[in-house]
């Protein structure tokens, strides 16, 4: 892949987390300021980045396994424990859609690529 594809890959990724916080404050009228999106979303994002780490993602960012499969899991069980040491509450049915969003988005991205990826490979 070209040199661009991790940082677009990681800024997919950031995307998603975000999308998910966001969706979740319209979606319980918690507001969308600044500091209340911020608030719910530094333990994914730093969850996400340690995933990214963790995997070394940037060698093959697009691959759904093991990177997006990795990486999900780390955003979630990372985000979750980072929730709770701060005194935040992570019921099961947050942990739920939590995990079922970010799965879909995290790895949906990565499929939509590759299937773009082979498609392209095939014509050329």
């Amino acid at each position: 892949m070209r040199s661009f594809t991790a940082p677009l890959a990681l800024a997919a990724d950031l995307v998603c987390v975000l999308a998910f916080v966001v969706i979740g404050k319209a979606d319980h009228e918690t507001g969308l300021a600044l500091p209340a999106v911020a608030s719910t979303a530094w333990p994914f994002l730093a969850a996400l980045v340690l995933g990214w780490v963790v995997t070394l993602a940037w060698r093959s960012p697009v691959r759904i396994w093991p990177t997006g499969l990795f990486v999900w899991a780390v955003t979630v069980a990372g985000g979750m424990v980072s929730r709770l040491a701060t005194g935040e509450d992570a019921p099961l049915s947050f942990v739920l859609v939590t995990s079922v969003f970010l799965a879909v988005t995290l790895l949906g991205w990565r499929a939509v690529a590759l299937l773009v990826a082979r498609g392209r490979q095939r014509t050329a």
